[in-house]
């Protein structure tokens, strides 16, 4: 007989879901040898879904994905999962999936994050791990970009491109620091929205993991572990590489930024993918699709905070706006922009291609 789960230690928001989540997990326990008794929270993110641990038989453990629908839906990390275990690198293998009712069960690729141990590595000064496990990434992004195909991926077209933009004016400008543009500045900023997205559309496409950061890569054999690829789409080729160097929670100096992207260039050029001949034009394009990312994400972290009582996210607003920040003063036609953000920066104007 296989015994009730127990989810006593999970919060449940909506008692109707905790128990629709114990009859699921009843039903597929035996089939895995699970023990509902070891239930236990592994993680949550940024959306709505939370992730728990649970043993199975001979020290074997799973994850489970709790996806509350209509805000979540299972489909697309189903499917994309698939595409990266196609491509021959390692996510998450779904073993059971309710889809209807947002219920997965994974595989466990362990508690190891890059995050945490590329921090590690700085912490000890240990460069070389850190350039270990970064080259790892870029190796693995390479074979994700040159197997992978895009063709039934959502394209990252100008629209979806400019509602990710449009979250920086709306969320962070407005609702956190409560600044309204002038009539000038706004046209300033349709300008600059102009540039980043003629940039990004004329790169060549791919399949784009759209969150590809050491937060959501684990320490794993093989290595690294993917996850957290839902959002998957077909677009720019240097978006991914821009996402793993230029991280919203762990930074690095130029140099280095410089010299991961010139292993990732080379081994695409390699690969056949159809990167710029030019490493410099390389460079621009991958500063621009970051900063399209750093508003964005400056944008949405400030959305967690007000909308979704996360503030914590908020944090790291400095961060984006130092990037974002250096783009815009190095840039000919992105003078603008940097005026913009100096406001919010607490920052005067500093010398730039004005």
């Amino acid at each position: 007989m296989t015994p009730s789960p127990d989810s006593s230690a999970i919060a449940w928001a909506d008692p109707a879901r905790r128990t629709a989540f114990e009859q699921w997990l009843a039903g597929i326990a035996a089939r895995h040898a699970l023990a509902p008794a070891t239930l236990r929270s592994a993680s949550s993110d940024a959306s709505f879904r939370r992730y728990l641990r649970i043993d199975g038989a001979g020290g074997a453990t799973y994850i489970v994905m709790d996806a509350p629908p209509p805000q979540e839906d299972v489909r697309p990390f189903v499917a994309v999962a698939a595409m990266l275990q196609g491509a021959g690198l390692h996510a998450p293998r779904v073993l059971e999936q309710d889809a209807a009712q947002g219920f997965l069960l994974l595989t466990d690729l362990g508690s190891r994050l890059y995050l945490d141990e590329l921090h590690a590595a700085v912490a000890r000064r240990d460069s070389k791990l850190a350039d270990t496990l970064m080259r790892d990434a870029i190796a693995a992004l390479v074979q994700w970009q040159s197997h992978a195909d895009a063709s039934s991926l959502a394209p990252y077209d100008d629209a979806l491109l400019r509602r990710e933009l449009a979250l920086f004016p709306d969320w962070c400008v407005t609702r956190e620091y409560g600044v309204e543009w002038s009539a000038e500045q706004q046209r300033q900023w349709q300008a600059t929205c102009d540039l980043l997205v003629a940039s990004a559309l004329a790169q060549p496409t791919v399949a784009v993991h759209r969150d590809y950061m050491p937060r959501n890569l684990m320490l794993a054999q093989p290595n690294p572990g993917i996850l957290d690829f839902q959002d998957a789409v077909r677009g720019p080729i240097s978006y991914d590489v821009a996402s793993l160097l230029r991280d919203a929670f762990i930074s690095w100096d130029e140099a280095q930024e410089i010299d991961w992207a010139v292993r990732y260039w080379e081994a695409a050029r390699r690969a056949t993918l159809p990167v710029p001949d030019d490493f410099g034009e390389f460079w621009r394009q991958l500063e621009w699709m970051g900063l399209q990312r750093h508003l964005k994400v400056l944008g949405i972290f400030c959305r967690l905070k007000h909308r979704d009582g996360k503030p914590k996210y908020s944090q790291d607003l400095p961060r984006f706006f130092a990037y974002a920040h250096k783009v815009a003063t190095r840039y000919n036609g992105l003078g603008p922009l940097a005026r913009l953000l100096e406001p919010l920066m607490g920052t005067s104007r500093v010398d730039a291609f004005y």
